[in-house]
């Protein structure tokens, strides 16, 4: 889909976090935006509410959105603008939409209300619909529904969407005090910005009537409307910061790629019709239309995320994945993985194409390669009980000292690979079985990189030392048990 002049617009509340859902919404305007030579996607802050106007919060939201590609430094992108910086024509518009007879003025409290209709579940009465009173305290302006009729909100995801003029109340667009309700500023926002799209989340599909009445009462073109399928997990249930993990920031502390959830946060409720999932940016752009999206509930499924995201860093070139895994190797404080004068970045060179091909985020990085650059490895006591069962772990342990304190061994990965196969036969042990002690014994897992290149990479004498001090470790358990293993 190509349209000339578009001007979509993604609006986030500052919260502290950037929601998965909400990074969902962005992309899908900025694909809209970079569909036409003119094509802008504005980002409008809506920072009336005090308590979550936070300077902070909106740079997370700049950064979050930078991480996803949407940079304020392209021709594509305007903003961030504020809504606090329209309030005096919010104002002005609220007493344009009094002046046209549109809205009036109510002193009613939600108890009169209640009390008049006998069920607090009934909206507002039009009580002061002909009272003619004029702004005074205690008296919030509301807009004058059609008495008849429907308003048609033409959607181009869900079609022709209609809400009868009998379920919507006089609603209400500005406080006693003057200050605009959401429903009214959001439209001013939008008038004063040229916006020709929203494309947003379903819930904000129950404004869409009050803000195309809006738009009409001023005279003016409602935007098209595009509301996208709500996001729900596992148990098929919206996804919510309380319950679920939705923080942007979150998968990019883990080390998810940004070039992974980009791609998999458009396929949230559209497909690029040819059956492929794995697709770049660019590729994705000009096959996306609005009206092509599903509007049934999407899945985010985070096993499906790292797969993607496995599949995007298998990808890199070796150079990229090693300076995309610098944030984990150089870390500092409490935070780093080992000491910083152990951390060999040659070693590491060596290392990165093994862990590549196994890592499905960027921070499994460490668990993977830590035993190289450690004093002692981290032993894991299920893989220790695991790999040093009776009559295997010790045996196996001996023969492996032997054959690697042998000065004339060649310390090479093929060679390494016979001489444990050599001393697991002895023992009547398969490959196998018989390097599972060694591996914990080195690397203190029962699972990382390949065992041979991982011994060749940190060398005779570390390796003789660690498989010394484990069947040191190992003898001193069973002496400890005792001969009935008691």
């Amino acid at each position: 889909m190509t349209e000339t002049s578009i001007r979509t617009r993604f609006a986030p509340s500052p919260t502290g976090m950037f929601h998965v859902g909400g990074a969902r919404s962005a992309l899908f305007n900025w694909a809209l935006a970079q569909q036409s030579p003119e094509g802008r996607m504005v980002l409008r802050v809506e920072d009336t509410d005090a308590a979550r106007n936070k300077p902070e919060w909106t740079d997370g939201i700049v950064r979050a959105m930078s991480w996803l590609g949407i940079s304020a430094e392209d021709p594509a992108f305007e903003g961030p603008y504020f809504q606090s910086e329209y309030a005096g024509k919010h104002r002005e518009t609220a007493q344009e939409l009094h002046t046209k007879g549109r809205a009036y003025y109510c002193d009613c409290t939600r108890e009169q209300v209640q009390e008049r209709r006998d069920n607090p579940n009934l909206g507002y009465d039009g009580f002061c619909r002909d009272r003619g009173l004029e702004p005074g305290p205690g008296r919030a302006l509301r807009f004058r529904v059609p008495d008849e009729g429907p308003t048609v909100v033409d959607d181009r995801i869900r079609g022709r969407v209609e809400f009868d003029h009998a379920s919507i109340e006089d609603f209400v667009i500005a406080r006693a005090d003057g200050s605009p309700l959401f429903v009214l500023a959001n439209v001013v926002d939008d008038v004063e910005m040229r916006i020709t799209h929203v494309i947003r989340g379903e819930e904000h599909l129950s404004n869409a009537p009050k803000q195309q009445l809006l738009w009409e009462a001023l005279g003016l073109q409602p935007p098209v409307w595009a509301h996208l399928p709500v996001i729900v997990n596992e148990q098929r249930k919206k996804l919510s910061k309380r319950r679920d993990k939705v923080a942007l920031e979150s998968y990019q502390e883990e080390g998810f790629l940004p070039e992974a959830m980009v791609n998999y946060l458009m396929l949230l409720g559209w497909a690029p019709g040819d059956d492929r999932e794995i697709m770049p940016w660019p590729e994705m752009v000009p096959l996306f239309d609005i009206a092509d999206v599903n509007s049934s509930s999407a899945f985010f499924d985070e096993k499906k995320l790292r797969a993607f995201n496995g599949d995007y860093i298998r990808s890199l070139e070796t150079a990229d994945f090693i300076e995309r895994c610098e944030p984990w190797l150089g870390a500092t404080g409490e935070e780093a993985p080992w000491p910083a004068e152990n951390f060999d970045r040659e070693v590491f060179a060596r290392v990165a194409p093994l862990a590549q091909s196994r890592v499905a985020v960027l921070s499994e990085i460490v668990p993977n390669v830590d035993f190289l650059f450690l004093d002692e490895p981290e032993m894991e006591d299920k893989s220790w009980k695991k790999a040093m069962k009776p009559g295997i772990g010790t045996p196996m342990l001996e023969a492996a000292l032997e054959r690697f304190s042998d000065e004339s061994l060649s310390w090479d990965t093929d060679t390494l690979k016979a001489a444990t196969e050599e001393a697991g036969a002895g023992l009547d042990l398969k490959l196998g079985k018989a390097q599972a002690p060694v591996r914990v014994a080195v690397t203190g897992r029962t699972v990382g990189l390949p065992l041979f290149e991982s011994l060749e990479l940190l060398g005779r004498e570390r390796t003789v030392a660690r498989v010394a001090a484990a069947l040191a470790k190992a003898r001193a358990e069973e002496a400890e048990e005792g001969p009935s293993g008691n």
